[in-house]
């Protein structure tokens, strides 16, 4: 039994009177012994069922952070006009509405932009549909070691980390998550993680206000320079067409300060009120992604001009979200997202033969 493990469980785990908020050396501390299996399992489930409860701070997910950055996986930066963009999406998935993220990022890369994702197969407790699952779809197997991801994203602007390959002590842990029946904070600490070492602007998914503000806080000690939070479909960085797109843009200055202005997106004034696209297989969502790659009009190809539109804008390419939008069009219908991902489907097949 790990007995400096026990006392910062004991700290977090002693109630609503007399529990304490760890430090961010201890948040560290506590992460980085769970990540290595110092700490015993059933310290680990009672450290994040505990946390669960008494919810994470903006201090303890800076020192989550921290440990992830010290053990896990990094891409190197590389030459670009633009700040990568590093999408934070639920590891567990979608069950309910199409993720658009992919078809995101073949357009920002296509216009100049990188993108950085990460992610694991299905997981608890949602076990929905994982964006490698989609990626694979398309022909993209992110299973290859980091070296060769980082050759890829090098080559084509967009990278994957993917966590069963590239993270097996973070993978380690998943297992807990099932046992416990609940999203612990490190489900809401993968939202704002970066592994990527260059100038980044980390775009992260919440649903509950409260998670907005430890984001805030959390970026803000970690002194990542720009940042977007987006209350998506199913927690995601995807933004909505049946509601208005609730946004965050965020900056952080040299003395860590956060400056935060509040954007609220109605699809309607930009013609792109409707229902969100359903998740039916992900077959059926493949095929669709296709379609749109292709420059087929559809309600999905809607969703993605929507998206595009904003992120192109967001990111710096596009003066506007009007131009975003029209400069998405021209991606998707003369073929240079989809000249994208034949790019990346042509880097990772020529990978997979060296291999």
């Amino acid at each position: 039994m790990s007995h400096a493990f026990r006392e910062l469980l004991r700290k977090i785990g002693s109630g609503p009177h007399t529990g304490q908020n760890l430090t961010r050396l201890e948040a560290h501390a506590a992460t980085r012994m769970m990540l290595l299996q110092e700490a015993t399992p059933a310290q680990i489930g009672a450290f994040m069922i505990a946390h669960r409860i008494r919810r994470p701070t903006g201090e303890e997910l800076a020192g989550m952070l921290d440990a992830y950055e010290e053990l896990g996986p990094m891409l190197q930066a590389i030459a670009a006009s633009y700040p990568t963009l590093v999408f934070g999406m639920p590891y567990d998935g979608r069950t309910r509405t199409m993720p658009i993220v992919l078809l995101t990022a073949l357009i920002l890369a296509a216009a100049g932009c990188p993108v950085v994702l990460h992610g694991g197969d299905r997981m608890p407790t949602k076990e929905g549909e994982p964006l490698s699952l989609f990626w694979y779809g398309l022909g993209i197997d992110w299973t290859m070691p980091l070296s060769q991801v980082q050759a890829t994203f090098e080559q084509t602007g967009i990278g994957f980390v993917y966590l069963p390959t590239h993270f097996p002590l973070a993978q380690g842990l998943v297992p807990y998550r099932e046992q416990i029946g609940k999203r612990p904070p490190f489900a809401t600490m993968e939202l704002i993680w970066c592994p990527y070492g260059g100038n980044a602007h980390v775009v992260s998914g919440f649903v509950h206000p409260p998670t907005e503000t430890m984001f805030q806080n959390a970026l803000a000690l970690r002194r990542v320079r720009q940042f977007t939070t987006v209350k998506g479909l199913e927690g995601s960085c995807d933004l909505p067409r049946e509601r208005t797109a609730i946004i965050g843009l965020g900056t952080v200055n040299v003395a860590g300060e956060v400056a935060l202005e509040r954007l609220c997106l109605p699809p309607r004034e930009f013609g792109f009120e409707g229902a969100n696209v359903p998740l039916d297989t992900p077959e059926t969502a493949i095929a669709a992604m296709q379609s749109v790659l292709a420059g087929q009009p559809s309600e999905l190809m809607k969703s993605a001009l929507w998206n595009g539109g904003f992120y192109l804008w967001r990111c710096g390419i596009s003066a506007s979200i009007q131009a975003g939008i029209m400069q998405a069009e021209r991606l998707f219908t003369t073929g240079q997202a989809k000249q994208k991902l034949q790019e990346l489907q042509q880097a990772t097949t020529a990978i997979a033969v060296i291999r």
